[in-house]
């Protein structure tokens, strides 16, 4: 039986390294909103051997995510591995200075999207699947505002599904990745030497073999 591994923000960074090295033993359904990145992750899958499912779409349309879910369901019925990198890094601010526009995005990237897609998923999930969860709070740094607060809010939701499918399944992580040469992190930290930097693929290979998938 085909084994599947659903990642929600796969265009790039963490959720590409993730489907990269999950493609050596799953079908990879790769849901983001940037269509060319998702190409370029297929051209690099396929090259590997494996193969993909594109799904370029914005994991906060309520409607594209149960449509999504629903042709899953019809095609395989469950889903394996559920990764989940999605995410809105809103630009570093003085916490009263967060723009409106990038606070309502947070919220609803970090925090409402993430409910509803537990909601959505879920029922795809067996006792045996793993949904795997990443973070990145930064807890009391000056100017994370926007990002820690949904982050952690985020990282608290996932907290409580763990807590109460610890007995029955499925198996939910909240991962901590090291830091890595992503365009998200350069949004943070735009000086930093990168080579120092783990890339994306060496830490989803480490995250994943910890976890003995």
């Amino acid at each position: 039986m085909t084994k599947i591994a659903l990642i929600t923000g796969a265009s790039r960074g963490l959720g590409a390294g993730l489907a990269e090295a999950l493609s050596k033993t799953h079908h990879i359904v790769a849901v983001g909103r940037t269509t060319g990145a998702l190409e370029e992750l297929d051209d690099r899958i396929q090259a590997a051997g494996g193969q993909a499912t594109l799904a370029p779409m914005d994991i906060i349309n309520p409607d594209a995510m149960a449509q999504l879910c629903r042709s899953i369901y019809d095609r395989w019925s469950t889903v394996d591995v559920w990764a989940h990198t999605a995410v809105h890094a809103a630009p570093l601010s003085p916490a009263d200075h967060i723009d409106a526009k990038d606070w309502g995005k947070s919220v609803d990237i970090n925090i409402a999207a993430t409910g509803r897609l537990i909601s959505y998923i879920a029922p795809l999930l067996t006792s045996e699947s793993h949904a795997l969860f990443f973070e990145d709070d930064h807890p009391a740094e000056k100017f994370f505002g926007a990002y820690g607060a949904t982050k952690s809010a985020q990282s608290a939701l996932v907290r409580s599904w763990a807590a109460e499918t610890a007995k029955i399944g499925p198996n939910v992580h909240l991962l901590k990745p090291a830091p890595m040469a992503t365009a998200l992190r350069a949004r943070f930290f735009p000086g930093e030497d990168r080579d120092l930097l783990a890339k994306p693929r060496n830490e989803a290979m480490r995250l994943l073999a910890a976890l003995d998938l």
